[in-house]
């Protein structure tokens, strides 16, 4: 299956939509939207949601996702997906523009744990339990970003397995990896998501807990800067096999044991 961001096909038509339809053909999709800016205090752009269920309509994707972030104010567009204070307010908005969303586009969507550098002081929901709320509220399904999480754990000194203890398994229908890369100021480290470099070794590791809470499920490997030689791509998909594999392997285990 192949994953593609959403706003690079708004267009009609041209050589994208010629690229994509062909991929379409023997493989499925997955739309992965960064734009649509579901945490932000305003009004949902309708003109996003309308070309992004054309898309839908068109090529039938298998799964459909967003950020819990925010990304737009006025009229300016950030390229970053900003963090949201965790409290009951935003969880109204959230809710009620997840609402709004999967009612334009007839599909449920899978909202993104993002990564972030900073914290709320007025947050006072655990981002864990902000996300199972809104899918108990919503029906909407999430994507857990494994390198996000570890990114935040290492930031904000959370943890990583009480996180993923935290999410409703069965909500989980998509898995995220990437690289990322440690900047440091005198005595200080912050983790930056930046999608260049290979998965590190603690990011597999929390990949193959994330697996035994959630099951086997689709997982993508992100790595859209810095992008190498193809065969290091390949190796890197590889590895996510190996530890799919075992996965498979220990659920038909389980389920010969019923």
């Amino acid at each position: 299956w192949f994953e593609v961001h959403t706003e690079n096909y708004m267009s009609a038509g041209g050589p994208p939509h010629r690229y994509l339809e062909a991929i379409r053909t023997d493989y499925p999709l997955s739309f992965h939207g960064v734009s649509l800016s579901i945490g932000s205090a305003q009004p949902l752009n309708h003109q996003i949601l309308e070309r992004t269920r054309t898309l839908i309509n068109r090529y039938q994707p298998a799964l459909v996702s967003e950020h819990l972030s925010w990304s737009v104010a006025g009229e300016t567009y950030f390229n970053d997906l900003l963090p949201l204070p965790y409290t009951d307010e935003t969880l109204r908005l959230v809710v009620a523009h997840i609402d709004e969303t999967q009612d334009a586009l007839n599909h449920q969507i899978l909202i993104e744990n993002p990564s972030s550098y900073l914290r709320f002081a007025d947050s006072a929901i655990p981002e864990q339990e902000f996300l199972a709320e809104i899918v108990a509220r919503t029906g909407c399904g999430l994507l857990v970003d494994v390198n996000n999480l570890y990114v935040n754990a290492r930031n904000h000194g959370i943890d990583a397995h009480e996180w993923l203890l935290g999410i409703p398994a069965v909500s989980v229908a998509e898995i995220h990896l990437a690289g990322h890369h440690v900047n440091r100021f005198e005595d200080q480290e912050i983790l930056i998501d930046d999608h260049g470099s290979a998965v590190e070794d603690p990011v597999w590791r929390l990949f193959e807990a994330a697996l035994e809470r959630f099951g086997p499920i689709p997982s993508l490997i992100e790595w859209d800067t810095r992008i190498p030689a193809f065969d290091v791509l390949w190796a890197e998909a590889q590895r996510a096999n190996q530890y799919l594999s075992a996965s498979i392997q220990e659920t038909e285990s389980d389920t010969s044991k019923l």
